[in-house]
């Protein structure tokens, strides 16, 4: 077969699959995003159907609108940003000594913080719940953010240390050279260099609280209540108010995706470096 052909129909079949990927991936979004514009009834018809028969802004109107959304909104945003603040503050450290030092404990160490990261949030529910309650910490941001922390630091530890892993040590030893200290070299010479990585692990870092639902259930309970809790808990006479989770799910959406079309450069670049040593 002329290889011309075989690369023709490489590239359609991976056309195929890239389009199968992304139809399985975004209809669920798609349809939430419809199910938003429904009416009431034709959001809860049976069968259902994809297309609104009357296209509408109510359940927008009605969900906004509703005690406690604005507040869970403002709550989400503030949960979100201390556990990335927190997950980074412990995470660039940690991973810049582990591949600095590369020491036996460090290896054992990042191994135990994958280990963890292996373990259902089902699981440390009952006792985070007991430990933040005898810290005075229910029902407040900060302690959530530090529930969602113990969520996202591991991964940030493994993301910043794979980014680190790609930066050359012979740029810390020209900045000793300079007379920086580890903590200078890590501050003004290595940070600059991997600030595509931390983009990348600060929005992984992000996503998790932003999304996490459970840990939001068991630590709040009207002050600090973030949305995914709101939104599970939209109910009508008839059963769940499809239209109205569907719309404050798709408002939900809205800052996630603007963080990431407006980090896309530093996201392409953390993802570049952290692929290639060296």
């Amino acid at each position: 077969m002329n290889p011309l052909e075989t690369r023709g129909k490489s590239r359609l079949i991976l056309w195929v699959l890239l389009a199968v990927t992304l139809i399985l991936y975004g209809f669920p979004f798609v349809y939430l995003l419809l199910t938003s514009f429904k009416t009431p009834l034709d959001a809860i018809a049976v069968p259902p159907t994809v297309w609104p028969e009357q296209w509408t802004l109510e359940n927008y109107v009605s969900a906004l609108s509703r005690e406690g959304v604005p507040a869970a909104l403002i709550n989400s945003v503030t949960t979100a940003v201390i556990s990335t603040v927190l997950s980074l503050v412990l995470a660039v450290p940690a991973a810049y000594a582990i591949t600095r030092f590369r020491t036996p404990s460090g290896r054992v160490f990042i191994i135990a913080a994958l280990v963890t990261r292996m373990v259902p949030t089902i699981a440390v529910g009952a006792p985070l719940v007991e430990i933040m309650r005898s810290l005075g910490l229910t029902d407040t941001s900060f302690g959530l953010a530090l529930a969602h922390t113990t969520i996202s630091l591991p991964l940030s530890i493994w993301l910043m240390a794979s980014f680190f892993e790609a930066v050359p040590d012979e740029l810390d030893e020209a900045a000793k050279v300079d007379g920086c200290s580890r903590l200078q070299a890590l501050w003004r010479v290595v940070l600059p260099v991997v600030t595509g990585g931390l983009a990348v692990t600060a929005i992984f870092a992000f996503l998790a609280s932003w999304n996490e639902f459970l840990f939001a259930l068991l630590l709040t309970s009207v002050r600090a209540q973030t949305t995914p809790v709101v939104i599970a808990n939209f109910q009508t006479q008839f059963g769940l108010d499809w239209g109205g989770m569907t719309a404050l799910a798709a408002v939900y959406s809205v800052p996630v995706i603007i963080l990431t079309l407006f980090l896309q450069r530093q996201i392409v670049a953390g993802l570049t470096l952290g692929a290639v040593k060296g």
